[in-house]
């Protein structure tokens, strides 16, 4: 045989070798494979998520600090007011003038984010793009991590989460709070797994190159979802992409999805290696799966 010949076949065999090998790895990964192969042609929803300070739930709630607690108490939504004005009341509160009895110098008060949702009939894709701020230069809180960004679904059990989004697992006895105990982690009010009443929450982590799979009930747990299938990030400039593929069944503390319905749903980002309630937060959202919401997961 000609060495021309032993060549081709050579190159036959590695071609073959390498298509086997991505289908193995298709086959070990699906959601990879039916994820949106164009991401700019599925909308965006633009949320923009501010710095809460100290604002707990027990705060929101409480009629002589919040005007807004009255609507809240006749059913109205924290966003049904607010939506228009996260930004500002970010640096409000970011500059200490208002519920921040530590401010940050130079820490940003909002950051707008690009939201986008997709699925195929088993897999939610969920895909968040924001710039990167200006580094405000304090203490890294988590020396691990530059940034973290989580978001936590509700089927609707977790009192007030339809209201205002991730706050209801927000208190003024958690950790990083002021005078808190460092032990007291997030919890919802009569949160428990066996009744239903919890967030599912998925996180990812930059420096870790991590996702976790939790839930919050009656203390947050950072494992043990079956649920998340991917979850990946990059950043290209100043520029930041984070994409989670989560199955819609999972296992313990992973709220099961389903078309045609809604969720109540909250995302919150660490920035410039913060922890605790040192982050940037949404309203409270919802998440529809084929039906008319703020974010709407359309099938591909």
């Amino acid at each position: 045989m000609s060495k021309r010949a032993m060549a081709a076949m050579e190159l036959k065999r590695a071609a073959g070798a390498a298509g086997l090998g991505l289908l193995c790895m298709l086959a070990a990964n699906p959601a990879a494979a039916a994820a949106p192969a164009d991401w700019n042609k599925v909308p965006a929803t633009s949320v923009t998520l501010f710095y809460p300070g100290v604002a707990a739930m027990e705060w929101i709630t409480k009629g002589t600090e919040h005007g807004g607690a009255r609507a809240l108490r006749k059913g109205d939504a924290c966003a049904d007011c607010h939506s228009e004005e996260t930004a500002k009341m970010g640096q409000l509160i970011v500059s200490g003038q208002k519920l921040e009895p530590a401010p940050i110098a130079g820490k940003a008060g909002s950051i707008p984010v690009q939201v986008r949702a997709a699925h195929d009939g088993d897999t939610l894709y969920l895909r968040f793009s924001w710039k990167q701020p200006k580094p405000a230069g304090g203490a890294r809180m988590d020396d691990k991590n530059p940034v973290k960004i989580a978001f936590m679904l509700d089927a609707g059990k977790v009192e007030g989460a339809g209201q205002s989004g991730c706050w209801a697992s927000c208190h003024a006895d958690s950790r990083t709070m002021p005078g808190a105990a460092d032990t007291k982690k997030k919890y919802v009010k009569n949160g428990s797994l066996a009744s239903g009443v919890f967030y599912d929450l998925v996180q990812w982590r930059s420096g870790e190159k991590k996702g976790y799979d939790g839930y919050v009930a009656d203390a947050r747990v950072m494992e043990g979802g079956k649920a998340l299938v991917a979850a990946e990030g990059k950043l290209d400039g100043d520029t930041w992409t984070v994409t989670f593929a989560r199955k819609f069944a999972g296992g313990e503390g992973d709220v099961t999805l389903a078309p045609g319905q809604v969720y109540n749903f909250g995302f919150a980002i660490h920035d410039d290696h913060a922890a605790g309630r040192f982050h940037q937060v949404s309203l409270g959202y919802k998440l529809g799966i084929d039906t008319k919401a703020d974010v709407v997961a359309s099938k591909q």
